[in-house]
């Protein structure tokens, strides 16, 4: 029943794009277990890592998921920044971007949330578009963040039916 309803869901999106931004690797597990669940349900979908993302513009045609956490802050992870500039760099690409934002932050930080609040600010600057509700992940409560993403992920997919 899952395969047969993702599939419905599949053919709504032509490939769903997860990069993540992280300090720790907590935003790397959950784009993982975000990726799981697309394989799982057989929607098409790309994980890119850190290396991949050198020179690669996100396509129009396609959704992109961000999955980012920031340092104390409110920066951006090293391991997604010069990603961030080159994005900067080309706005033109960001202009038809369908995108969903997701958050790890703590609320105990002075800034919470950050990196996901750099990536909204340039794709709103540039016309992108989001998929759904900013995702905003709360360490200080929130102990299970994947399954959270993953509810936020299947959310996306049943509204987009």
């Amino acid at each position: 029943e899952l395969q047969a309803e993702a599939r419905k869901m599949g053919a709504i999106v032509n490939l769903l794009n997860l990069v993540f931004g992280t300090v720790n690797g907590e935003s790397e597990f959950v784009a993982r277990q975000m990726a799981g669940y697309l394989r799982t349900a057989e929607v098409p979908y790309r994980l890119l890592k850190e290396e991949e993302l050198e020179g690669w513009l996100p396509p129009e045609n396609e959704i992109l998921v961000i999955v980012c956490s920031s340092t104390g802050y409110g920066d951006l992870p090293d391991s997604i920044f010069p990603w961030y500039l080159s994005l900067e760099q080309a706005p033109s690409v960001l202009f038809n971007l369908k995108y969903g934002p997701v958050g790890l932050g703590d609320s105990s930080y002075d800034v919470f949330n950050g990196g996901k609040e750099h990536f909204e600010r340039l794709f709103s600057d540039m016309g992108a578009k989001p998929i759904r509700e900013t995702l905003k992940l709360d360490a200080t409560f929130q102990y299970a963040p994947e399954k959270e993403a993953v509810s936020w992920l299947k959310a996306f997919l049943n509204d987009d039916k």
